[in-house]
């Protein structure tokens, strides 16, 4: 399940941040444009869920994940 983690990212720094655990989503940056064509700086955040999954050892971790990996996710189970 976690075979498309990023090689330069450890499962805490995945944990601490606003990235999702199974796609890698994270945040981008663009602009909010006005009315008038004025740009700032802004951030899109990924819509992140905290769930429960349980492992092949019988524990349960909690992760991160995507809204559309969850989704994805319900559909293939």
């Amino acid at each position: 399940m976690f075979d498309k983690l990023p090689n330069n990212f450890t499962l805490k720094e995945y944990i601490m941040a606003r990235r999702c655990m199974l796609s890698g989503k994270g945040p981008m940056s663009g602009n909010n444009v006005s009315h008038a064509k004025n740009r700032t700086k802004r951030k899109f955040l990924p819509n992140l869920r905290t769930v429960r999954i349980s492992l092949e050892d019988g524990t349960t971790r909690k992760i991160k994940i995507s809204a559309k990996e969850l989704r994805t996710l319900k559909k293939n189970s």
